[in-house]
């Protein structure tokens, strides 16, 4: 409070001039201005940060939900190419009878399997992908019937813009290394596996493989790789010696620790291998050696020579087996005496016989050796018409020597097969992004049987000539009843799925 008698008591006092007071009122307003658009640009601020994480949120979801959509769909792409190849491996023994004659003509004779898994894009082309490009108009179905299209088929094909990816691979071409684990063949069964993987594994070009450290950090040669697959399979505790030489022991002491000394969580299984991944946990199964022996090509698995699928029993099918495990059999030590046949020896005869088996077979469909004998007359270059005879002939122009195999060696050569792997790869393509599933199964058709159109007689198991694991009997003439039809069916002609796996 101003005192009255205080010098400035007037002029405080004094009254505010008219125009002083709105002069502050203006200067007030000026110096409020821009207040609303400072709160507007904070409020579309936070509404963008808000808006922003909320589309984010929202295009994950989306996102998420469409790939879950697509791999679903790829997975039951892959499930329709596995059930429709079982259908075309049914359908074998008949396609085998009927064309059987006309492959006569161009030299492939005797009792075998048309491998029709080898043209599944022939056989099963017409249910994968549309038959029609999206937004076409669809076909004349008169014309398309007259013509033979297969767009007159009603429920054919893929809708949506998907396809599958098949292929299918004989495993009873390969070395099947689950024989180490049967106890009825015993010894004999180990060391026929280890002459083979030795044989594998032997040409000199490879001998830098096994100079440098392996896998696990260690030096390995071939031999110890070898006991290592076999001991991984064995029923025992004694350690097996992949030595060819005719004097060598089988075995040799207990089986060691090397998987705990080396640090690792595991032991030897002692067990059969249960899938051919498992095969990563073999000692020295470094990714090299994964690369040049178990699994050359991924993306094509007709190039492993190696299996964990099939039975003690089965032949080695020399019909479909690949150019790299034909040269494997010969130069095995159960078949030919290595140091004396050049083949095995010489790197440019082992190059020649490749060159030669691959071309062949890429003329012939997959069907290099139609029997077992047409392989032995090939590879010992026997005169003759034969197909093996002929392409005996081309292996001696290229420089192969004759291979003298040893007496009763080829008897575990057959050329039928029971186990056969399913690759199917369920494909849905997208904007930026192509789904794929995976699924590999493999088939057992031991017992499978065929079905036919006619009463069969089961008094006469397999028929004359006939595979007695592929048919139910012979025809009797007359139609099939209900219940042999019923009877037939649950034989499974499709063969037993041993193995599945969706990745």
């Amino acid at each position: 409070m101003i005192h009255p008698e205080s010098p400035h008591a007037e002029e405080r006092a004094a009254p505010t001039p008219p125009g002083g007071r709105a002069r502050r009122r203006l200067r007030g307003r000026r110096d409020r201005r821009g207040v609303a658009l400072v709160m507007v640009l904070g409020a579309i601020t936070v509404l963008t940060v808000f808006l922003t994480e909320l589309q984010e949120e929202t295009s994950t979801e989306l996102s998420a939900a469409l790939a879950d959509r697509d791999a679903l769909r790829a997975e039951y792409y892959a499930r329709s190419a596995v059930n429709l190849s079982r259908m075309l491996i049914a359908s074998e023994p008949s396609v085998s009878q009927t064309i059987g004659p006309m492959l006569a003509i161009i030299g492939l004779k005797g009792n075998f399997q048309v491998p029709v898994w080898k043209f599944t894009d022939m056989f099963l082309g017409p249910f994968n992908a549309q038959l029609t490009e999206p937004g076409a108009a669809p076909p004349d179905e008169a014309a398309a019937a007259s013509e033979g299209s297969a767009a007159a088929g009603k429920n054919l094909g893929l809708t949506g813009g998907g396809r599958f990816e098949l292929k299918i691979v004989d495993e009873d071409s390969k070395i099947n290394i689950n024989r180490a684990a049967d106890d009825v063949g015993g010894i004999a069964d180990q060391i026929a596996i280890g002459a083979q993987l030795i044989s594998l594994m032997s040409p000199p070009q490879y001998n830098a493989l096994f100079e440098e450290r392996d896998g696990d950090g260690q030096f390995s040669d071939r031999a110890t790789i070898c006991s290592a697959l076999v001991d991984w399979a064995d029923p025992g505790d004694q350690t097996f010696v992949c030595d060819t030489s005719t004097n060598a022991p089988s075995s040799t002491g207990a089986e060691d620790s090397f998987y705990q000394t080396v640090g690792l969580p595991y032991v030897r299984k002692n067990a059969p291998f249960d899938s051919f991944e498992e095969l990563r946990l073999i000692r020295g199964m470094g990714d090299d050696f994964w690369a040049t022996f178990v699994d050359p090509d991924p993306n094509n698995p007709d190039k492993r020579v190696l299996t964990v699928w099939g039975n003690r029993k089965q032949k080695v099918n020399v019909t479909s087996a690949n150019a790299q495990m034909l040269l494997t059999l010969t130069c095995s030590a159960d078949f030919v005496d290595i140091a004396t046949t050049p083949l095995c020896t010489d790197v440019n005869q082992q190059t020649a016989f490749l060159t030669v088996a691959s071309l062949v077979q890429s003329m012939t469909g997959g069907i290099l050796f139609p029997t077992p004998k047409d392989f032995v007359d090939a590879m010992t270059q026997k005169a003759g018409n034969t197909l093996g005879a002929m392409l005996g002939q081309q292996l001696k122009a290229m420089g192969v020597e004759a291979v003298k195999f040893k007496p009763n060696a080829t008897k575990a050569l057959g050329n039928r097969s029971n186990f056969l792997s399913i690759y199917a790869d369920g494909v849905v393509p997208g904007n930026k992004r192509e789904t794929r599933v995976r699924i590999h199964a493999v088939i057992d058709l031991t017992g499978a049987t065929k079905i036919t159109d006619t009463e069969q007689n089961t008094n006469n198991p397999g028929g004359a000539g006939g595979d007695p694991s592929r048919t139910n009997g012979t025809p009797t003439g007359a139609p099939p009843t209900p219940e042999s039809y019923e009877q037939q069916v649950r034989s499974n002609p499709a063969g037993t799925i041993i193995y599945y796996r969706i990745e």
